[in-house]
């Protein structure tokens, strides 16, 4: 039976809840997410390590749960807060509901919550710790919350990141989608053949970058996030890849020192995390956003061209354009608030984007990243 939940924040607010999977308390930084679909990615979006995340969209799990649309083997955010789950499930691909994927993977979820109220006031006050418990009295859990731990000046990347350097060759075809109107059943795309060798760090890696990867003629073997520059150097890879990933950039000083290392030697492409490791090791410094950029309906700017691409995103740090040297190239902004969101550098064959362009399950706006990574490993050459 269900239970009746509380989400308490540290400065105070409570908002009240029924709790529909994992009992007892937890803790994390709160953030919303303002995506309409992919409850599943997000759950299992290693970057979401150490939060509870409220999604916007009124209605959740209505469309199920299914194996291959996840970004991880594991859920990694500590709670999934939403207004209402939905009573039924429907759809063909849908293997079990979100309630017993929650309780299998040990997630907190809590239902009932007014999630307009909760993102307005996240929006207002900014994303704080919190506090979601079925034990605990409002005043123990507002005090559970603001003596636990945030996420500035963390390190959950040692939580996420592959512990054995491994090849990847999980399924990566693009699969069409079957036309009811005219009969024609779905089918796969094959892949193109092998043209590029490529090294990736694994910060926290999504499986649809890896996807995408294989899909522009990439073979990736991907590393732990601690493996030493050399190391992937006397592995002969013709461009290295630096994934997105959970918690403080800013504390990653080995990440930050093997790229270092890296610049000039090999062609580098950086998303989200990888992006602001990059900025890092070119000199450039970070900060914690308010509340942080989550869904996807982000427009992006590219300044080289003037063309806006509506992307997915998910952060809560950005790289600060008055730290970037002279060297470097501001390619990409956010229109929303002007905050950079992609660099190049204007000497090394190096770029990033803090952005996701392989947005699952979308939009697909800005797959072009992944030719402009095998371009720009083509140039070297």
């Amino acid at each position: 039976m269900f239970k009746k939940a509380l989400l308490a924040l540290e400065d105070g607010r409570v908002f009240e809840g029924v709790n529909f999977a994992t009992a007892g308390t937890t803790t994390g930084e709160i953030c919303f997410n303002t995506s309409m679909t992919g409850y599943q990615e997000i759950i299992t979006d290693p970057s979401y390590r150490g939060q509870l995340v409220a999604l916007t969209c009124p209605q959740i799990g209505n469309y199920g749960i299914n194996d291959a649309d996840c970004e991880s083997s594991q859920a990694h955010l500590r709670a999934l807060v939403i207004e209402e789950l939905s009573p039924c499930v429907s759809n063909w691909r849908s293997e079990k509901d979100l309630e017993t994927y929650l309780n299998e993977q040990g997630v907190f979820g809590i239902q009932g919550v007014d999630t307009r109220a909760l993102t307005k006031h996240l929006r207002d006050k900014g994303a704080m710790k919190a506090c979601l418990t079925t034990e605990l009295t409002p005043e123990q859990a507002v005090e559970e919350a603001k003596n636990s731990q945030g996420v500035l000046g963390q390190d959950f990347v040692k939580e996420v990141s592959t512990k054995e350097a491994y090849d990847w060759d999980l399924e990566s075809r693009e699969w069409t989608v079957p036309n009811v109107c005219t009969g024609q059943e779905g089918e796969y795309i094959e892949l193109p053949p092998v043209k590029y060798h490529i090294v990736a760090y694994d910060f926290g890696v999504k499986r649809n970058i890896l996807r995408l990867l294989r899909q522009a003629g990439f073979e990736v073997h991907v590393v732990p996030s601690t493996t030493p520059a050399s190391e992937v150097l006397a592995l002969k890879p013709d461009g290295v890849f630096l994934s997105n990933g959970p918690g403080d950039p800013a504390v990653l000083h080995e990440a930050h020192k093997n790229v270092q290392e890296l610049l000039g030697k090999v062609p580098l492409f950086g998303i989200c995390l990888g992006h602001q490791i990059l900025a890092h090791a070119l000199g450039a410094t970070t900060y914690k956003m308010k509340f942080g950029h989550r869904g996807g309906n982000h427009p992006v700017k590219d300044m080289r061209s003037g063309a806006v691409a509506i992307t997915a995103q998910n952060h809560g740090f950005a790289v600060s354009d008055e730290s970037l040297s002279e060297d470097i190239e501001v390619t990409h902004i956010n229109l929303n608030d002007n905050t950079v969101e992609g660099i190049s550098h204007k000497t090394f064959p190096a770029f990033s984007v803090q952005y996701h362009p392989e947005g699952a399950p979308g939009p697909h706006d800005a797959h072009y990243f992944f030719d402009e990574f095998a371009a720009l490993i083509d140039a070297q050459k």
